[in-house]
């Protein structure tokens, strides 16, 4: 039997979409690099270059490596295309207004001895305060904008710089200066707060980020939102100078109590408030007391900040203490603002769902420090993508007798940009062709699911 030539997919509609960021690539890279995020795209199971090939019809070219040396190889400016990809995403989900974004680290858990910058490190997701958990693998530092979506009713962390961050014994084996997280944040935010010069930013993390040198590193750019312990040191602002007075100029003023002290002081004056989106989707009760301090630790420079003390009405949590960089920020808003970043660890289950992080098979440095920020950054094109879909009318839940969706998640969005590609391939095929053949409609359907959502 004589085997029949593939019909290649035709990128098109890849191409339409990715025609912002061509400038940044030479004319034959692009081609290739069309080819791998169709392939990216289309591939059910592992994004590997052999997965993206085979799905795609280029089993059988023998330029095959061309493809891996888009990865390992080729060069192309990460930053410009973060940036780029910055733009796009703010453009279209948050075109007026102050900026938020994310920022967190996760574990890429990768084995090998190719993978130089390998680490051991603390489970984020298995370990509590009483279990450590170790966990091998990379880490990145990953940068996202926290904006509501249009054809949803939730926010969605939308990466778009991620950056490899390895360990301190890996510096010191291959003789380079470690920079721990808190300064990989600070040079990452100072950045991106210079491709926005004209907007607010505000940067919503963690209590990793909960430290004063960066704090007061990055807060003349940008506001950060953030955890704070309870047992923080802080402080009235310093009095005013006297005429005539000699010495320094103090740093501070007369200290003030703890937050874990306020939580404990009958006098404290709570406000009870209603937020939304406090450990789910319901709008729960607590009681707000905030005010303004410095925020100082002898040998750093103080911090002014807006602290505020959260209570649980329901006493299923225990008192949490935030921080705002801006001491005008309204409390109600600094809570709004800070629960956004739990949409970040969705986006991180997603990307290894979905998108196949974790099962790509790179071994070269270039490599592994480009595919993850590329399925990562792949996530928030298929959101921007799938956006235009949804405004066509292209974009609906998938829904069942016994499942009514009523909210679009990134799978709907995944399967809407897939059935475009799909729909593609098959409209290029000639309608005379004697290959062609009827399938019942409920028949195309269950192939066309099967084809076009995650498994």
């Amino acid at each position: 039997m004589t085997r029949q030539p593939a019909r290649h997919l035709t990128s098109d509609p890849v191409a339409a979409w990715m025609a912002p960021f061509a400038p940044r690539f030479t004319r034959p890279t692009f081609a290739n690099l069309l080819v791998l995020v169709t392939g990216a795209l289309l591939a059910p199971g592992r994004r590997t270059v052999a997965a993206a090939l085979s799905i795609v019809g280029r089993r059988e070219a023998a330029t095959f490596t061309n493809f891996h040396r888009v990865l390992n190889r080729d060069r192309w400016p990460g930053q410009a295309l973060a940036r780029t990809l910055f733009g796009l995403l703010a453009a279209a989900f948050v075109p007026t207004g102050p900026v938020v974004i994310g920022i967190d680290e996760t574990i890429e858990r990768r084995w090998g001895r190719k993978i130089k910058a390998r680490g051991i490190y603390r489970d984020p997701v298995r370990s509590s305060k009483g279990h450590f958990v170790k966990a091998s693998g990379l880490r990145w530092i990953s940068l996202m904008l926290l904006a509501p979506i249009p054809f949803t009713r939730r926010v969605w962390a939308l990466p778009f710089l991620t950056a490899l961050a390895p360990s301190e014994r890996f510096a010191e084996e291959h003789g380079r200066r470690y920079k721990p997280l808190t300064d990989r944040a600070r040079q990452l935010l100072r950045m991106v707060a210079r491709w926005l010069p004209d907007r607010p930013l505000v940067a919503v993390a963690d209590t990793t980020y909960a430290a004063i040198a960066l704090l007061a590193a990055v807060r003349a750019r940008l506001t950060v939102i953030t955890r704070l312990r309870l047992d923080a040191r802080l402080f009235d602002p310093p009095p005013a100078r006297r005429p005539g007075q000699r010495g320094r100029p103090a740093l501070k003023g007369a200290r003030q109590p703890t937050l874990e002290q306020r939580v404990a002081d009958a006098k404290t004056a709570w406000q009870r408030m209603a937020v939304t989106g406090w450990y789910g989707d319901n709008t729960r009760e607590l009681d707000i007391a905030s005010g303004t301090a410095l925020w100082y630790h002898p040998g750093l420079p103080p911090v002014p900040v807006r602290w505020v003390l959260v209570r649980d009405v329901a006493g299923e949590h225990e008192p949490q203490a935030f921080l705002c960089t801006d001491a005008a920020a309204e409390p109600v808003e600094v809570l709004r603002l800070f629960v956004r970043r739990w949409s970040m660890e969705v986006t991180f289950a997603e990307v290894r769902r979905h998108l196949g992080v974790e099962t790509q098979r790179q071994w070269s440095d270039n490599a592994v420090a480009r595919t993850t920020p590329s399925l990562m950054a792949l996530f928030s094109l298929v959101t921007v993508w799938s956006t235009d879909l949804g405004a066509r009318g292209l974009l609906l839940p998938r829904q069942a007798a016994w499942y009514p969706k009523r909210d679009l998640t990134f799978s709907d969005a995944l399967a809407a940009v897939r059935r475009q590609l799909w729909i593609t391939r098959l409209s290029s095929t000639s309608p005379t062709s004697t290959e062609m053949a009827k399938i019942p409609h409920v028949v195309l359907e269950c192939l066309t699911d099967a084809a076009c959502y995650p498994a």
